[in-house]
């Protein structure tokens, strides 16, 4: 049997529902293949969606037009801000999601995508033909025969390439537990040149929440206030229905600590099973022990996993120990001292391939019209492999028409910063997003994504004309925000009483209502009680009005810090425009350090910025390359 597609996306997971999503919405006709329909962008490991620089990434995500945003505020359970006692630029959004209700909002919504078909399968054989000097992909064949031909394939298998799960000494193929492995897709890509490894990840154990003794924990609600992911749903009102519930925490103990470490002799991690890199940022329990040797406790997160189901998660216990040795410690807490299973934690490793061999575009450098997306990427993270899937899905459509490609800079947003250190970077352990990563972060707000992306997604054909007249009018009220603070006079002798109530200095001349926003102790919502005309202009604006009237009051106090830092970038975007790519036989530049010709052999950087993040490139290296350019 023979399909015909423009574009084929291998995987149905966080960045496979992404990719195609985005191709069928841009105008290609598009084909999502997986091996199960009823596990659409599946959470593997805890039903959350966002985080520290995770938020950020959704928001993106939302404001390019993708659908995560969406799928988890119409699924959302409990909605958190993280950060809020620090600096704006690092606050992020988190929300604890219904599984099992996520599953099928993901699916409803690829349902009803035009030129959007599902096919139930899994690929075998990447399909490729070669010319004079190159090589391409025809699309892919499956295990049942099917001969699915594409102009371009993205491929977003997660875990599932030579997916092998461990727990203890027990060793079973697979991609998820449950779920079949794929066996010989990653040997019908290498075969071309492309390189692969191995990497590992892990999950914890799941509980029966009938089991937990939660008087012995710590309570942790969410918030009420109305925050939400998408700026689309903001417009229109859609935030969830679902009952809000809450998280709990508690401590591990030093005899968990007693039983787990009885059990280090047969855990995969210990005893050479396993061979590949884990997370550093998301450690299994053993390795904490081993870690921190001296620490007596450790914080785990048991989390809900829906409204209709009695199976929690818990966080910070990830584990591949034998199963026996994870319940027995987990008895050990009070909490849990009756508690049941569904099932222990596990660990698996999985094949991924060198994203040094990708563009910026995630379009192979090898395989012309192969594009990879998420944790063949080595990337962990539903929210960066959907961020990922979002831009190869764009650049499959875009290569399509053969007309231009779609590329973020690191100061456009977290999902540019996150390609930019794959490609050009390379992973030597599962990559994470952390607003540290990103040295525009000031620029790279969860407040205004849509300010930097929505407009070049709507050119694109991507984001659709109701989010973008959302987002002209969101924008429209916050800039009539600030002319009004920057232009309504504050007088001193008017004003100081109330000040001095709010415990900030009172005023020693009059001022405009901008100033008085800038103080630390000071902002829009308690200057409106003491300033009636403020209060009136807030009355009058449209929909989400604190969310408005936050994002304003963001770009009033940091105003001097936002306009420093576009400076700087704009100094980068000057080496960003200076194409070094076929200019260079790096091997013959002499006057360029040993390291840094072989990792510019390696990488072969588009442009000179792109070369100067290469680590191994000095700035003496780079200043060679200027005067080579003539610059």
């Amino acid at each position: 049997m023979k399909l015909k597609y423009d574009v084929v996306v291998i995987g149905g997971g966080h960045a496979g529902c992404e990719a195609a999503c985005a191709s069928a919405n841009m105008g290609a006709r598009t084909l999502l293949v997986t091996m199960d329909m009823n596990k659409i962008a599946q959470m593997s490991c805890n039903p959350a969606v966002g985080g520290i620089a995770k938020g950020q990434i959704v928001r993106e995500i939302d404001a390019l037009g993708g659908q995560m945003g969406l799928v988890t505020d119409a699924t959302a359970i409990q909605f958190r801000m993280l950060n809020v006692g620090k600096g704006p630029a690092v606050w992020s959004p988190r929300a604890q999601c219904d599984r099992g209700k996520f599953i099928w909002k993901w699916r409803e919504t690829l349902d009803a995508t035009p030129n959007l078909d599902i096919w139930q399968d899994q690929a075998c054989e990447l399909l490729t033909t070669s010319g004079d000097s190159s090589i391409r992909t025809t699309g892919v064949k499956t295990i049942w025969g099917a001969e699915i031909e594409a102009r371009c394939v993205v491929i977003t298998a997660g875990t599932f390439l030579n997916g092998l799960l461990h727990i203890g000494r027990k060793m079973i193929p697979g991609g998820r537990i449950a779920e079949p492995a794929v066996a010989d897709f990653t040997e019908s890509i290498t075969r071309h040149g492309i390189r692969s490894a191995r990497m590992k990840t892990g999950t914890p154990v799941r509980i029966d929440k009938h089991s937990v003794d939660f008087s012995l924990l710590q309570e942790q609600p969410g918030e009420n206030h109305p925050y939400m992911f998408s700026y689309a749903a903001s417009a229109t009102q859609q935030e969830s229905q679902l009952p809000q519930l809450s998280c709990w925490t508690v401590n591990t103990n030093p005899q968990v600590h007693e039983v787990l470490r009885s059990g280090l002799k047969d855990s995969p991690l210990y005893n050479g099973q396993i061979q590949s890199i884990g997370p550093r940022y998301c450690p299994s329990i053993e390795t904490k022990l081993v870690t921190f040797p001296d620490r007596e406790q450790h914080p785990l997160f048991l989390e809900p996993e829906g409204t209709d189901t009695n199976e929690m998660y818990l966080n910070g216990f990830s584990s591949s120990l034998p199963m026996d040795v994870q319940i027995e410690a987990l008895k050990q807490m009070p909490a849990f001292r009756d508690v049941r299973v569904y099932r222990p934690g596990y660990a698996i490793e999985y094949d991924f391939f060198d994203p040094t061999q990708l563009k910026h575009t995630l379009e192979s450098k090898i395989i012309d019209g192969l594009f990879l997306a998420g944790q063949v990427n080595g990337t962990t993270g539903y929210e960066e492999a959907a961020g990922q899937g979002l831009v190869a899905g764009i650049n499959a459509a875009l290569k399509c028409d053969g007309t231009k490609t779609f590329v973020m800079h690191r100061d456009e947003s977290y999902i540019g910063v996150l390609i930019d250190d794959l490609v050009t970077k390379g992973v030597d352990e599962p990559y994470r997003m952390f607003t540290s990563r990103a040295e525009y972060r000031i620029l790279l707000r969860q407040d205004d994504a849509d300010r930097r992306l929505t407009e070049r997604s709507y050119e694109l054909g991507l984001a659709k004309r109701e989010r973008y007249d959302w987002w002209m009018q969101k924008k429209k009220a916050v800039e009539e925000i600030e002319s009004f603070c920057s232009t309504f006079p504050i007088k001193a002798k008017e004003i100081n009483p109330a000040l001095e109530q709010l415990g900030t200095t009172p005023l020693q001349f009059g001022v405009k209502l901008e100033d008085l926003i800038a103080r630390p102790q000071l902002n829009i919502k308690n200057l409106s009680h003491i300033i009636p005309e403020l209060q009136r202009f807030i009355d009058t604006l449209p929909n989400r009005k604190e969310e408005i009237t936050e994002a304003a009051e963001i770009r009033i106090k940091y105003k001097g810090y936002i306009e420093r830092e576009k400076v700087v970038a704009a100094k980068m975007h000057r080496l960003e425009n200076i194409r070094i790519k076929g200019h260079f036989k790096y091997e013959e530049l002499q006057s360029l350090s040993t390291e840094a010709r072989q990792k510019l052999i390696a990488i072969d950087p588009e442009t000179l910025a792109q070369a100067s993040r290469i680590p191994g490139v000095s700035p003496s290296d780079i200043n060679v390359l200027l005067v080579l350019m003539g610059r």
